[in-house]
This record gives structure tokens, sequence and C-alpha cells, in this order.
């Protein structure tokens, strides 16, 4: 079974899927006349700043604020894959993948734009007065009942993504750091991870945008930080560091020492690959939480929503990825690094921790072990709203209680078993959540613009006091 879903990714997965997230994004950008870059800093002080935040909840419909709709996005989004997915992209495609990454990350940000819009747009109030929303909603309501069938999809996939990606696969990375830095047993580590996320998502969607504001700026504080404090201890590698970015963009990446050699189509792929998986943009996932947001017009969450990706990719994935340039880590075959004998035989996470371990001491070590642990944990939380939402669609609120108790036996299986047939399976699921979701922002493109400029064009005229504060 595993074989037959490893070949089912592989088509999945493949160049078509990728020029169709490329493509997507890169489509959006240009109907949306690069609005990601021209409303960046107004995004920003829209998820940030106090009177925008206290003057959208005063006269506004939605169950939280922007700023904890972002955070609790954020949760999910920023997650192991930006530790272990960065250096798994250098060690496959070289320097070259980072600027890649960076490509679809901000073409990424235009289709995180549009996923939130939509979510508001169309998003519908629950049984118990909350507000529900996602990629089943806008394709059900925005395209018309005969294309239920991809909505169901969407939903289906979504919740069972959500026990495999969003949680199983977290908390097992969660028990393996664990033990291997404080030697604490698997079974104590899923029972503790059980019952801390009962605690949490049994409180419903107030309680869980509460932590995720907590988790978000601790672990990017406790992460960036130490990264920030390597580069600075190499500031003399810096320069060196973007220029092999940029070259090796463009160019091959010679063989040397135990090191293959990169073509530049790998470069490309793993970083358009790798960046996908890090900040989620296309998979319809952010759109899950989006449509709860406490605001006034769609396009306010929708900007709101795309510093997301912005803050994943080009903040995050790039601080691992100068990490592991500048010590020489991206290359540990190619006997690059003195001292680090072992280095050849780690990959993923480990070579990441391995990294801010020789610059920082076993201080390094025990930062990465503990952002591994906040950004499996927050990612376990945040997954949770996006299953419950797609959960509801499928079976309605009355199932609600009996998948919660799933998704923390989930949480406890995860920390206890291997789990190669579970990745296998939220690879494929997450696939199929993307292909139906970019088939709606595809065909609703007139409704995503038509919004947009009806927000700059006509809300903004109204309200020129707020937007002056802002911008």
């Amino acid at each position: 079974m595993l074989d037959v879903l490893n070949q089912i990714n592989d088509v999945l997965w493949g160049t078509p899927s990728l020029i169709l997230l490329f493509g997507t994004g890169l489509f959006l950008t240009i109907m949306l006349r690069g609005l990601q870059f021209r409303k960046l800093m107004y995004a920003f002080k829209l998820a940030f700043t106090k009177e925008e935040k206290s003057e959208s909840s005063s006269n506004a419909e939605g169950d939280i604020s922007n700023f904890k709709t972002l955070m609790t996005a954020l949760s999910a989004t920023i997650g192991n894959g930006n530790i272990a997915g960065v250096a798994t992209a250098l060690t496959l495609g070289g320097p070259g993948a980072i600027f890649w990454m960076w490509i679809v990350g901000l073409l990424g940000m235009a289709t995180k734009y549009a996923e939130a819009l939509l979510a508001m747009k169309y998003r519908v109030k629950n049984e118990n007065g909350e507000y529900s929303g996602g990629p089943m909603y806008y394709v059900e309501k925005g395209l018309g009942k005969k294309w239920k069938g991809l909505a169901i999809a969407f939903a289906f996939f979504g919740a069972f993504a959500a026990l495999g990606i969003g949680n199983s696969v977290q908390s097992n990375t969660i028990s393996d750091v664990m033990d291997e830095s404080f030697h604490i047993n698997g079974w104590v580590t899923g029972a503790v991870l059980a019952v801390l996320t009962g605690l949490i998502i049994f409180g419903g969607i107030q309680r869980i945008s509460t932590v995720a504001g907590f988790f978000v700026p601790v672990m990017a504080f406790l992460y960036i930080g130490g990264s920030m404090l390597i580069i600075i201890m190499n500031y003399e590698a810096i320069v060196p560091a973007f220029e092999m970015i940029f070259n090796y963009a463009f160019s091959p990446v010679s063989a040397a020492g135990g090191f293959a050699g990169v073509v530049v189509m790998e470069a490309v792929r793993s970083g358009v690959s790798r960046g996908i998986f890090s900040n989620e943009a296309g998979l319809g996932t952010a759109a899950l939480i989006a449509g709860n947001a406490k605001t006034d017009h769609p396009v306010k969450q929708a900007l709101v929503a795309m510093t997301g990706t912005f803050i994943v990719t080009i903040i995050v994935c790039t601080m691992t990825g100068l990490v592991l340039i500048m010590t020489g880590f991206w290359d540990p075959s190619g006997g690059a690094i003195s001292g680090v004998a072992h280095a050849a035989d780690l990959d993923g996470g480990a070579l990441t921790s391995a990294a801010f371990g020789h610059a920082l001491g076993t201080i390094g070590e025990y930062i990465v072990a503990f952002s591994v642990i906040f950004f499996g944990f927050s990612t376990i939380v945040g997954w949770y709203m996006y299953g419950e939402k797609c959960f509801e669609y499928l079976l309605g609120l009355r199932y609600i209680i009996p998948y919660r108790f799933i998704y923390i036996s989930a949480t406890f299986m995860g920390a206890v078993m291997k789990l190669d047939l579970v990745w296998a399976f939220a690879n494929m699921a997450n696939a199929l959540m993307m292909i139906p979701n970019l088939i709606a922002l595809l065909l609703l493109y007139k409704v995503i613009v038509r919004e947009t400029n009806s927000y700059f064009n006509d809300y903004l005229h109204k309200n020129r006091n707020a937007y002056r504060k802002a911008s």
C-alpha cells in the first residue's frame, strides 16, 4: 500500500501540479496588478495596528480578530517544514533552491490573498452562531451546486489530512526530539500531548486562537532570534551566502567531495515544492480559518492573510537557509564542515539542529529542539481547526465531539508509531485538497478582482481616516 501511495504522490506532486500552483499564483499576481507588493506594508498595519483592530471589531461580524486569525493560521503553517523542509530543499537542490522558494512565496501571497477573500465572501453561520468558511463553501456557493462534488472532495481529504500531516506526523516529530534531547519515552510524550491538545480544542475557536496568539510570537522569537545570532556571528559570510543563492538559482552546482552536484531544474523543483509545503499557499488551508475573522470587508482579512505567507517563507525559511549555507551544513557530504564527522549522515531537521549546535554549542541544539516542540504543537492545535471545519461541512456539528476524540487519539498514536504510511496518505490528501481549491480560484478570479477594486476604490473613499492611519 505504501508503494502504491508513493506512486500516486509522484503523479500528484509532479511537474503538472507544481506548474498549476506556480501558474495560479502568477495569474492572480497579474490580475491583481502585483497587489502583494504594492499593499504589503498596509497589510502588515492592518494585522498589527491597534487602531485597525479596534475599528474592525467595533462594527463588524465575526468570531475572532484579524490578528488572532493570522496567529491561528500561522500556528498551523509555521511548522517543522520550516526547519526540516528547508534543509531537505538545500541538500537536494543546492543554495539556489532558496531563490525559487522566495519566488513561490511571493507569488503564493496572491494565492493566499484570494483564498481568504473568497472565504470571507462566501462564509456561512453555523448552528452555534459561529462562522464557517473555506474552499468547500466558495466552490459550492461561488461556482454553483453542480460543483459540489469538488467541495465534498476538498472537505473529505482536508479532514483526513488534519489527522495526518497536521497531527500525528507532528506528534511523532516531537516525540523523537523529546527522546533524543531529553530521553523522555514516546508514551509519556504522547500522553502529555494528547491531554494538552484536548484541553485546548474543547475550548473552541476562542481558546485555540488565544493559545495561537501566545505560541506564535514565542516560537518566532526563539527560532528567529537564534538564527539572527548565528548570522551576526558569521556576518562576513552574509554576502557570499546571497551570492550563492542567486548564482546557483540559474547555474548548476558542481559535484565535489561527496556531493553529487545539482542541475538547475532540481533547484527549481526543490525550492517550489518545499516552498509550497512551508507556506501552504494554494492548499486552501488558511481559508478555513479566514472565514472566522471579525472584519467589515473581505479584503481586509485577505490582506492580513497574505502577510502569513511572507512571514513563513521570506522570513522564517530564509533564516533557516542562511544558517545552513553560512555554516556549510547545506553540503555536509562535501567536507565543508570541519569537526563534524557524522554530518554526512544527517538530513532534514537533524541537519538544522547540527548547524545550530555547531554555531552555538549545546544552546543551539536546544533552540532547535524547543522550536520543533513549539512548532509541532502549535501545528497540531492550528490544524485541528482546519479538520473541524472540513468535518463540519461533511456531517454537521453533531459529530464534532467524536471527531475531537479521534483527533486526540491520533495525537497520542503519532507519538508512539512509525508513520511512513501516514506521511504518504497525508501527502496525497494535501494534493487532492489543492486541486479543487485552485480550480475555484481560477474560475472565480473575476469575483476576487471585483471585490478588491470595490475595497480600494469605494470602501476606502468612505473611510479615509482609517486608511490614512494605516498607510
